[in-house]
């Protein structure tokens, strides 16, 4: 279970089109590293990095469900599956931008 930290409500809802993100379909929003605690189930956690493996991915190993990651283009940011939020249909949520992660930001040269 995932404590969230969200005082200004949920900030910067996203989905993203790389290939990970294009087959789970959820819609992220940021929260600091500091924002995120995890107060039950670290132990039923998977991490699953791929690509450049900088982004760390975490599901549940129960039921398969995506929590959170550590953010590639900022790892100083946790983004979190909005669909985990008790009492959030994040069908409600009605401005959803889409990351363009096929021409990742920090895939780019300097």
């Amino acid at each position: 279970m995932l404590e969230l930290s969200l005082p200004n409500g949920i900030i910067d809802p996203r989905r993203c089109d790389c290939s990970i993100c294009r087959r789970k379909g959820a819609i992220v929003a940021s929260a600091p590293l500091s924002g995120i605690k995890i107060i039950r189930g670290q132990d039923k956690l998977t991490l699953y990095q791929f690509n450049t493996k900088t982004a760390k991915h975490n599901f549940c190993s129960n039921c398969g469900i995506y929590t959170h990651h550590q953010r590639r283009s900022n790892p100083e940011q946790y983004r979190y599956n909005v669909g985990c939020l008790e009492g959030v249909n994040p069908f409600e949520i009605k401005q959803v931008t889409t990351n363009d992660a096929i021409n990742h930001p920090a895939d780019q040269c300097h």
